[in-house]
């Protein structure tokens, strides 16, 4: 299948800005909705999103200003305005300054306890390039480059301490435990984003708690992190949810007893709900048994169909078919479906991104994934945001008629909802749904949409290497 042809108004307008998009079969997207004056929020509701581009801060690793609210400080005010106990799970934590208050907090007095993913929760200062993979020695060189504050390309022994986030949480006694607390090698994945405060607060989103996830890469000027957002939520309600959850994993903490419980070692739980000034809350912690008809993927399926007029999506990852076949139904129902996912993931053999657009993609060994179903008539408002090299679309939300609000850690695949510790919340309100569709709106403006230059090309290579007929039957297992 070749390039579509742009429509006449698309043609002008890829014409007039970026010249290689001449070579590409995708469409500008169009705004549709609110413009930038401030919106309303609900009560007990804070929302910060880092590529907002109605507020500034100033970018810690350049000094210059930037769109976007600062997540990091955000985080740190949140820390510092504890008085009892601040419960911290989170996948990943390199930012020293956020360290740094967790330990000032514990030292005030403040209980603060903390879970991490296990291959993110060894201080980096301790690991060596030739014992880790790739990806692994990648991370390590950016977060030496971080620590390095005078940039002479140098790492003092002073700069090594101040510059190692989870070394600083265990210099400062800080308690850390991560996913192997349990005995076994780790869950699939300790997903989950969130912290609670003092028994009274949830802040939680798609954000990791690192300079990539929240500002951009260091070393990388035109980087501006992934795209992410947080919530801070007073709830009491909401918060025995999470701290449930959190004591859960926990245990006894690192007492040897392994009394933690991650992934599918949790008890079955299904969603629970709370109310915030009248807005209703379902939690749910995945991962479960896929037979489980209370799975996340069941939770967000179920709250798709009840839209009747309009579906927006902002995902890091989609890869799962059951979804695609709601928003098919949805679709033909009559429902109008804007979905944006990151340019990485979108073009994955195994993504729904591309069965929206009627595609099959053949994997590395020219099979196609097993029970793919690439829709027919393809769905129009598909596609990518464009991003600075580097960063990613990160979020993992949706907005339902103007008034439901997916969010929370959990990417819509298999692995987050049957093997992953993570946070999915579905919200109804309105004001809060207002907020998301206007970052939706953001992205859509330089948004490609339909088979852009990317997808095309990893089309291209994979027909040439696969073929097109009789290799590609062959499926997937």
């Amino acid at each position: 299948m070749g390039p579509r042809a742009c429509p006449p108004k698309a043609a002008s307008i890829v014409a007039s800005t970026l010249s290689f998009l001449l070579l590409s079969c995708s469409q500008p997207g169009e705004v549709v909705g609110q413009g930038s004056e401030p919106l309303p929020r609900p009560k007990g509701i804070a929302l910060h999103f880092n590529h907002r581009d109605s507020s500034r801060y100033r970018h810690p690793l350049t000094g210059e200003w930037r769109n976007g609210d600062n997540l990091e400080q955000a985080l740190i005010a949140q820390i510092k305005s504890a008085e009892h106990e601040l419960l911290v799970a989170v996948q990943e934590l390199s930012l020293p300054a956020i360290a740094e208050a967790l330990v000032q907090a514990s030292q005030n007095g403040v209980k603060v306890h903390v879970v991490l993913e296990n291959t993110y929760s060894t201080p980096w200062t301790e690991l060596h390039p030739t014992d880790l993979p790739a990806r692994g020695r990648q991370r390590l060189h950016q977060l030496q480059k971080l620590a390095d504050r005078n940039r002479d390309g140098q790492l003092s022994a002073e700069e090594r301490m101040r510059g190692d986030a989870v070394a600083i949480l265990k210099r400062g006694g800080v308690p850390i435990i991560d996913d192997t607390e349990d005995g076994s090698r780790g869950s699939g994945l300790m997903h989950h984003k969130f912290i609670v405060v003092d028994q009274r607060r949830v802040v939680t989103g798609s954000a990791n708690f690192t300079s990539s996830g929240l500002h951009g890469d260091v070393g990388a000027p035109n980087s501006r992190g992934n795209v992410n957002h947080l919530l801070s939520i007073d709830s009491m309600d909401l918060a025995a949810i999470f701290r449930e959850e959190f004591e859960l994993m926990w245990g006894d903490g690192p007492s040897g007893l392994n009394n933690s419980r991650f992934g599918r070692g949790k008890e079955r739980r299904g969603p629970q709900v709370a109310s915030i000034d009248g807005i209703r809350v379902e939690v749910l912690f995945p991962p479960h048994s896929p037979q489980d008809p209370e799975h996340g993927l069941n939770l967000i399926g179920r709250t798709l169909a009840k839209a009747r007029q309009t579906i927006d999506m902002a995902l890091f990852v989609f890869s799962a078919q059951s979804l695609t076949d709601v928003l098919a139904e949805r679709h033909n129902a009559g429902v109008a479906i804007r979905l944006l996912a990151d340019p990485g993931f979108a073009s994955r053999f195994f993504s729904e991104v591309l069965d929206l657009l009627g595609l099959a993609l053949p994997d590395r060994f020219c099979k196609l994934e097993a029970g793919n179903q690439p829709l027919t008539t393809p769905l129009k408002n598909i596609g990518t945001p464009r991003l600075a090299r580097g960063d990613k679309l990160h979020h993992k939300f949706a907005v339902i008629d103007n008034k439901m609000v997916i969010t929370g850690s959990f990417n819509w695949s298999p692995s987050a909802a049957h093997t992953n510790d993570e946070t999915l919340l579905v919200i109804y309100s309105p004001k809060l749904a207002a907020h998301f569709t206007r970052e939706m709106n953001r992205m859509w403006r330089s948004a490609e949409l339909g088979i852009t230059l990317r997808i095309q090309r990893k089309l291209d290579r994979q027909r040439a290497r696969c073929g097109g007929g009789e290799e590609l039957k062959e499926q997937v297992r």
